[in-house]
C-alpha cells in the first residue's frame, strides 16, 4: 500500500474518506493479516446537514477593504476576495506565478498547514490549476510587495531568508497559513466587522460573481472546482437572478394562455 500516495490524496468528504479507508487501507491490512476484520464493513455514516455558508456582500467587502487598508495583510485579503482563492493557493503564490508582462497570475502551487507546513508543486486538482488577469489595483499591490521585498533583502543582508513565496515577513520567512487565518479573525473582531471565516472570502467572491449575472459554470472555472456539481451544491441557491429571469420568461409564455374557461 502506497501510504505516501494515500496521504497526498485524502478526500475531503466523509463518504469518500470511508471508501478510501474501507476499499484501500483496511482491505490491504486484512489481506496482510494485520487485522482480523474490517472495522468499516457495514458502517453507516450519519446524514450530513447542509452547511450554511457565510459570505460578505459587495458593500461588506468595501467596508472591510477600507477598514483594513493599512494592515500588512491587506493585499492577501484583497487578492483572496477578488479571485476566490483557497488559503493553500494564496500561501502557494510564488513570484514565478505572476507574469507582469502579460498581466496574468497563475495558480499552480499550494502550501498547507498539517503538523508542519507542507509545500506542493501542484494544486489540489487539475482544474485548480488556472490563471487570472491581474486587476490594476492587485498589480500595484504586487509591485509594492516586490519593492518591499527588495528593500528588506538589502536591509537584512545575510540574515534574510531567501524564499520564492510572495507573502512573507520582513526577514523573508513566509507567513504560516494558520497565522493568516488567525490574524483575519482578530482584525474583524478588533474593528467590529461581521465575523466570517477566512475561507468565506472565497464564498464572498462566488456570491458576487453570481449576483453580477455570471452562471455556475463561470463560477466553477473561476474557483477551480473539479466539477459543476460541487459548485451547484454550494452556490446553486444563490443563483436567484438567473432563476428570476427564467420565471419571467415562463410567466411571459403563460401570459397569453387562457387558464380559465374562455
Amino acid at each position: 500500500m502506497d501510504v505516501d500516495f494515500l496521504l497526498r490524496n485524502l478526500p475531503n468528504s466523509p463518504e469518500k474518506l470511508l471508501a478510501v479507508l474501507q476499499e484501500i487501507a483496511l482491505k490491504a491490512a486484512l489481506k496482510q493479516d494485520l487485522i482480523l476484520r474490517n472495522p468499516c464493513e457495514g458502517l453507516l455514516l450519519p446524514r450530513l446537514e447542509r452547511y450554511d455558508y457565510q459570505y460578505y456582500t459587495e458593500a461588506d467587502l468595501q467596508l472591510m477593504f477600507a477598514t483594513l487598508r493599512d494592515d500588512p495583510l491587506y493585499p492577501l485579503f484583497r487578492i483572496t476576495a477578488a479571485y476566490g482563492l483557497r488559503l493553500s493557493e494564496l500561501m502557494g503564490l510564488k513570484w514565478d506565478s505572476v507574469d507582469f508582462g502579460a498581466d496574468l497570475m497563475h495558480i499552480k502551487y499550494t502550501r498547507v498547514m498539517m503538523q508542519t507546513v507542507v509545500e506542493k508543486n501542484r494544486t489540489k486538482t487539475k482544474s485548480s490549476h488556472r490563471a487570472f488577469p491581474l486587476l490594476p489595483d492587485i498589480r500595484e499591490l504586487l509591485l509594492e510587495a516586490k519593492a518591499a521585498e527588495d528593500a528588506n533583502r538589502r536591509l537584512f543582508g545575510r540574515a534574510y531568508s531567501q524564499s520564492p513565496y510572495i507573502f512573507k515577513w520582513d526577514d523573508g520567512k513566509p507567513y504560516a497559513p494558520d497565522y493568516v487565518r488567525r490574524r483575519f479573525r482578530i482584525l474583524l473582531e478588533k474593528h467590529g466587522l461581521r465575523h466570517i471565516r477566512f475561507h468565506d472570502l472565497r464564498h464572498s467572491c462566488a456570491s458576487m460573481l453570481i449576483a453580477n449575472g455570471f452562471n455556475l459554470k463561470d463560477v466553477q472555472d473561476w474557483l477551480g472546482h473539479a466539477n459543476i456539481t460541487m459548485t451547484a451544491d454550494i452556490y446553486g441557491h444563490l443563483d436567484m437572478k438567473r432563476k428570476r429571469s427564467m420565471a419571467d420568461s415562463i410567466a411571459g409564455k403563460f401570459g397569453g394562455m387562457c387558464l380559465n374557461k374562455c
